[in-house]
């Protein structure tokens, strides 16, 4: 025996689509009027009637919601909006996205209607249709039936458990809904005040009234709300005269909210930004990226080094990996907060400045409508908070430090889709994933690249103010002038003068100690893949000597030896290797001597030896008659030669051709030609190469290599640059000319 049996929803589906499906009041409200903007509304009027005036609830509290847009009549409301999960909008945009004005329809779920039971009990929808032409095209008439919707939920528990205190089983289909139809009353054509500005009142249009309120209002709740409306279409948008407006209303009074976000934020965008990132664009077609930086065209692949050596990155390391996020475009403003206040530029932002830039994060738009909550100041959907809490906070942008939209659409992002709680996207797949690191890949390009040279050059221009107020002990010479026969003040300033020397000179040995032991770990993580390789066969063969004994049995001497003699030869390649380390700690540091620079490049190309064949690399030398002396001590050159070799190992990776190193010697004239065929310096790296912790290669640069090798043979007045004449320039790529002859 068998029965075919119906689902029956419970009338308590009604809390959980509503009441506990949206988080808050502000989201419920932003459903609501989304419903107008797909209905093609030009305004919507939001009033709080008879509330306190600190909006406390009374008995008579109600939220009424009114719009222009285009109705429903009674079918509409019978076959759509009274049945949950409707798909008619769904098929709509299968059929055409588009309304008659064109805009994108929002909603597809059937179910955002059921924010109103968020806000209230009694729901009270008064709607007219307008009129369509024989080709279903809208005309500026409303139909002559009024329709009235009326929920009166008040007498169920929140939990419709209950009917008047009594329990029940209470289904869906048990809740009574009243429609009525009139000549219309409430909706005519007319005048409405929005604002300032007197508009025509449509003859068509709805207005939902909302009363038994089950929500809490404040001054600063329906601020927010206020703010968060003005927010719900693109924040940078110039355009004025939008076709479609919110406003809010107390009473028949305009809430005036102390939030003027979008003149103050304009300000801050257009006169403080450091970075202007305009017209931006990712596309997932063949993975590049193009955006204006301050009015200037940037074009980026994934197969760009600046992208490439991202940590981001890792999980498009596959030429055949495709993102599943699809195109999308974007904008970004990015601010300094750390402008000296003491020595202001035109970046320097004030106590009201910083508060209105962090109130704004990176907004998320689909076809022209915010996908909430991103851009909230407390929502970190890109996890860049998580990154700088986890790596380190210098790597990347903050959060609040960058303004931004991004924009993406139902046509080019199918796979992107909001949460039915409209708490973000839906975590289902790779699309999100993909999204969100392309997104990081950008910001971290601009915090490691663009956003790096500007530090570079605001720290160079301080060091240059400070050269012009005047060295330390240029102004105590001065100042030893200005009073020679004061001799109490004379005295004073011998004695600062003697107590300033000194701590200099720590802070000169503290410095110099540092920059010694900064290759250290480089050279031995380069030495240690050979010295592991080495040890590991050397226990291997110890292991089965041990093996071979502990079984019994006569040695065979000739065999043993043998062994014994392999083990011997692995030890002694470690021990060279850890020689040539060993030249690089503070120990040797303070013997200074004269040097064959040719001996030192070979100690430093065997540490290389094995990642050079493993890369098929060949590294060919030009070696004058006359050998290059150089006094010195051989911690500096292996340093200076260390960071020269990784560096071509790293670019010689990235390129698909015969793979380069050409070294000159030339002791005649005291000087060296580093050069290799990799990709080069790009031109906009050219001035920032030798600063401190600025690295071309992404994540994978600490960006101390060449600042370092430059800081050490200047000790000696020795130098290092880039090639700047054409016959200095060996192989295609990066060419560096090191000098050895002191000035004067």
């Amino acid at each position: 025996m068998s029965e075919t049996l119906t689902i029956r929803p419970y009338a308590r589906l009604i809390t959980m689509l509503g009441d506990q499906l949206i988080k808050n009041e502000l989201i419920a409200l932003v459903e609501l009027i989304k419903n107008s903007y797909d209905a093609d509304a030009s305004w919507v009027k939001v009033s709080f009637i008879d509330f306190t005036p600190d909006y406390s609830l009374t008995a008579t509290s109600k939220i009424i919601i009114e719009d222009d847009g285009c109705g429903m009549n009674a079918d509409i409301l019978r076959k759509h909006w009274l049945n949950p999960a409707t798909p008619d909008k769904l098929r709509r945009k299968a059929i055409n996205a588009k309304t008659e004005k064109g805009r994108i329809l929002q909603g597809e779920k059937g179910i955002g209607r059921f924010a109103i039971f968020k806000l209230g009990k009694t729901i009270k929808i008064t709607t007219r249709r307008q009129k369509q032409d024989s080709f279903g095209h809208f005309i500026d008439s409303g139909e002559d039936i009024e329709n009235t919707l009326l929920y009166d939920f008040s007498k169920y528990d929140d939990n419709f458990l209950q009917e008047d205190g009594e329990d029940k089983d209470l289904f869906l289909e048990n809740l009574q809904v009243e429609l009525s139809q009139t000549t219309p009353e409430s909706i005519v054509q007319g005048n409405i005040l929005l604002g300032t500005t007197k508009r025509e009142r449509k003859p068509y249009g709805t207005i939902i009234e909302i009363s038994n309120l089950k929500t809490k209002w404040t001054p600063l709740r329906v601020a927010r709300v206020q703010s968060e409306v003005g927010k719900l279409q693109p924040i940078f948008s110039k355009n004025a005269d939008s076709d479609f407006s919110v406003w809010i209303y107390k009473d028949g009074q305009l809430h005036e909210s102390q939030d003027r976000y979008k003149e103050q934020l304009n300000n801050c965008l257009e006169n403080k930004s450091v970075f202007k990132v305009t017209n931006g664009r990712y596309s997932s077609v063949d993975n590049t990226i193009t955006f204006k930086l301050n009015g200037q065209d940037i074009y980026l692949s994934f197969a760009d080094s600046d992208i490439k050596g991202l940590k981001q990155f890792e999980k498009f390391a596959s030429p055949e990996y495709k993102t599943e996020c699809g195109s999308f475009c974007f904008e970004f403003y990015i601010f300094d907060f750390n402008v000296d206040s003491e020595n202001p530029s035109k970046y320097f932002l004030d106590g009201e400045d910083k508060k209105i830039i962090r109130e704004h994060r990176i907004y998320l738009y689909r076809d022209g409508l915010r996908v909430m909550p991103y851009g909230d100041p407390e929502d970190d959907w890109l996890r860049i908070d998580i990154a700088r809490g986890t790596i380190r906070a210098d790597e990347f942008l903050s959060n609040d430090q960058v303004v931004g939209c991004v924009y993406i659409s139902q046509k080019e992002n199918p796979k992107l889709i909001d949460k039915t709680n409209r708490e973000g996207l839906i975590e289902d797949g790779r699309a999100l994933e993909d999204f969100i690191t392309v997104l990081q890949l950008i910001l971290k390009y601009l915090r490691k690249k663009p956003f790096a040279q500007y530090l570079v050059d605001k720290q160079r221009k301080k060091e240059i103010d400070r050269i012009k107020r005047g060295r330390p002990i240029e102004l105590i010479e001065t100042a030893k002038k200005k009073y020679a026969d004061d001799d109490k003040t004379l005295a004073f300033l011998k004695s600062f003068e003697s107590s300033y020397t000194k701590e200099k000179k720590v802070l000169e040995d503290r410095i110099s100690k540092t920059e010694n032991l900064a290759a250290v770990g480089l050279s031995i993580e380069t030495a240690s893949h050979d010295v592991m390789l080495f040890i590991r066969k050397t226990l291997e063969s110890q292991d089965s000597l041990i093996r071979d004994i502990m079984g019994g049995g006569e040695i065979e001497k000739e065999e043993l030896l043998s062994r014994l003699t392999l083990i011997r030869g692995n030890l002694s390649m470690v021990e060279t290797q850890m020689k040539d380390v060993q030249l690089l700690f503070p120990s040797t540091k303070s013997k200074t001597k004269n040097i064959n620079v040719k001996e030192i490049i070979d100690k430093v190309h065997r540490l290389y030896k094995r990642a050079f064949y493993d890369n098929k690399i060949s590294v060919e030398f030009d070696v004058t008659e006359r050998p290059l002396i150089v006094k010195t001590t051989d911690a500096v050159l292996l340093q200076v030669f260390v960071n020269l070799f990784d560096n071509s190992l790293y670019w010689l990776k990235t390129i698909n051709k015969d793979r380069k190193i050409n070294i000159f010697i030339d002791g005649s004239n005291q000087r060296l030609i580093f050069s290799d065929n990799g990709p080069g310096i790009k031109n906009d790296d050219i001035d920032y190469i030798f600063e401190a912790f600025y690295s071309g290669k992404g994540e994978e640069g600490r960006g101390l290599g060449l600042y370092i090798a430059r800081q050490l043979l200047d000790r000696y007045d020795y130098s290092i640059d880039l090639a700047e004449f054409s016959k200095d320039k060996i192989l295609s790529g990066a060419n560096f000319v090191l000098e050895f002859i002191k000035e004067g």
